[in-house]
């Protein structure tokens, strides 16, 4: 039988199920499944949905760049300015590399998030800000680096959505079983 999970990778995760070096925390932390693999990755610096499962063909159609959305919450430093929203928008050149247009908004309040541990660094001096980024592609570090290109360093990342799939109430190091119909849509979004 398929499998199909919704995970919520916590900071300082790797996503895999075996460490780089002893004593790093890994999906097998988490008492999940056997033979299921992520469709995607996350850096252990960042937090939020991971998609695992043992369908090697949905794996392949989602890690296709330009064939979905990705949504993340990014808390910045700084406050950006619109022309450094529309640049997001309108895509920037990272690594040499010009990355396809974007979704990309300021949050007026910041959302309702556990907080990280360990907390991100603060300054006093210079304030932090949230932004929704939607993405198509899904490059190495490519949201840290969208958001350095225009000048606000990304602090937090958090990845609340994948081709329809959402985070929502699922806390961090939780985890859950997609339902059959869950699955036909997610399916027949990637076709």
């Amino acid at each position: 039988m398929t499998r199909y999970i919704l995970f919520h990778k916590p900071y300082g995760v790797l996503s895999q199920f075996t460490a780089e070096v002893p004593g790093q925390k890994t999906l097998a932390d988490f008492g999940l499944p056997k033979a299921i693999y992520a469709a995607g990755r996350l850096d252990a610096d960042s937090e939020g949905l991971l998609l695992l499962t043992d369908d090697g063909a949905l794996i392949k159609k989602l890690l296709e760049p330009g064939k979905h959305e990705r949504t993340y919450l990014v808390q910045v430093e700084g406050i950006p300015t619109d022309r450094a929203v529309r640049e997001l928008e309108n895509g920037v050149t990272v690594q040499g590399y010009r990355t396809l247009p974007a979704k990309a908004r300021v949050l007026e309040v910041g959302p309702p998030l556990p907080p990280r541990d360990p907390p991100i660094r603060v300054r006093k001096s210079i304030p932090t800000t949230w932004m929704e980024l939607t993405l198509k592609e899904g490059k190495n570090r490519q949201v840290r680096r969208m958001t350095a290109a225009v000048g606000f360093p990304t602090l937090r990342l958090i990845r609340t959505a994948i081709a329809g799939l959402e985070l929502n109430a699922l806390g961090p190091g939780e985890w859950k079983e997609l339902k059959a119909p869950a699955i036909s849509e997610l399916k027949s979004m990637l076709t």
